[in-house]
């Protein structure tokens, strides 16, 4: 979405355009009334669920949707519930979350394999690699925009976490009792089942945090994957924040786990270079706030007791 170019849609993962443009026709939906013709790009990004790019022709010009579906072969797990995660928008939307708009779902698998939902395209920014391109190059602007990204970044999670669940269709998502221990519990069996040899370093880390679970620190929409790369930024306002994409890890539960996977992805300049060269090093350029001073800005905004953040960042880095 975005800035991200499209490739043609690979072969294993086609979509049959002809059908799915008959339903689209067939729809109530008064985005597809008149729908001339329907050209299908793929966005070759993301690890999880596949999202392809919609042009649809009509009267009224061209007009750009996406769709997402699970991956093939895939037919359980609420990370590729397609249907989980439009109802999810539609809640979000109407609230002034900055999400793209759900336009229609599409439940019948039989129309391009998989139940799947088709949203707005929203334009824009997306920020990624080390130096992203959309960045001044003038090293004392990109400074202060990099602060300015920074503060725009935890102050977009904070309001997701201000949102109120109790009483809401949000409720509905997730378990937020014992939501850690469960998170624990699972990120450690897939590291005991993808070990393929010994380290002693990461099985005392699992150990660790089996013994130091806090208390809940509160009960919030949780994003689950909130970084740089799953913002759509205004391109002349880099730091207005157009959507927030890819929801599929959506849940409810403790807020502090969302922002412990936030300070997982934020590398700093003095980190190792390992850490460093994963593709999410634009947060270590200058100007970009430390994650102390992040968790301290969140912290701050939401008056939230961080005692026990090491441990949330720990998990988050074990994850």
């Amino acid at each position: 979405m975005a800035d991200a170019e499209t490739t043609a849609v690979r072969d294993a993962e086609a979509v049959n355009v002809s059908v799915l443009t008959e339903r689209l026709r067939a729809s109530n939906a008064p985005e597809f009334a008149g729908l001339q013709s329907l050209v299908v790009r793929q966005f070759p990004a993301g690890f999880s669920n596949l999202t392809y790019l919609l042009e649809a022709t009509s009267e009224q010009g061209v007009t750009r949707f996406v769709l997402r579906r699970p991956p093939l072969g895939v037919a359980e797990g609420s990370a590729h519930d397609m249907m989980r995660e439009w109802v999810l928008l539609r809640v979000l939307h109407p609230r002034g979350v900055p999400v793209p708009r759900p336009v229609i779902a599409i439940s019948d698998p039989s129309v391009i394999g998989a139940p799947s939902y088709i949203m707005e395209y929203v334009d824009g920014v997306i920020l990624r690699g080390a130096r992203p391109s959309a960045l001044s190059a003038d090293d004392n602007v990109a400074a202060r925009t990099m602060a300015s990204l920074s503060h725009a970044f935890v102050n977009t999670l904070a309001a997701l976490h201000e949102l109120p669940v109790a009483g809401t269709p949000l409720e509905t998502i997730g378990k937020p009792d014992g939501y850690v221990a469960r998170q624990v519990s699972g990120w450690t069996k897939r590291w005991e089942q993808a070990r393929t040899t010994p380290v002693a370093a990461l099985d005392e880390v699992a150990a660790w945090l089996r013994d130091h679970q806090p208390e809940r620190s509160d009960v919030a929409l949780l994003h689950n994957d909130f970084k740089f790369d799953n913002l759509v930024l205004e391109p002349h306002a880099l730091t207005t924040v157009r959507a927030i994409l890819d929801w599929e890890m959506a849940t409810v539960g403790d807020p502090l786990m969302d922002l412990g996977t936030s300070l997982a992805y934020w590398v700093e300049r003095n980190d190792h270079p390992i850490f460093r060269s994963l593709g999410l090093g634009m947060t270590a350029l200058p100007g970009a706030l430390a994650r102390a001073e992040l968790a301290a800005a969140y912290g701050e905004r939401l008056q939230r007791d961080l005692r026990h953040l090491p441990f949330y960042y720990t998990f988050g880095v074990f994850k």
